[in-house]
């Protein structure tokens, strides 16, 4: 796992190359979990 630190608020996160949860996409902040669901759903 590796952070690459951005700005403006965008926060992102990717796995194998394929991005598993985007707020700048939803325009929401994740809910308490959801990306750690969304990336354990991705490795299943």
């Amino acid at each position: 796992m590796k952070l690459i630190e951005s700005s403006g608020g965008v926060f992102e996160v990717t796995m194998d190359g394929r991005l598993i949860f985007s707020k700048k996409a939803l325009k929401r902040h994740a809910e308490p979990g959801e990306v750690l669901r969304l990336v354990r759903e991705a490795q299943a």
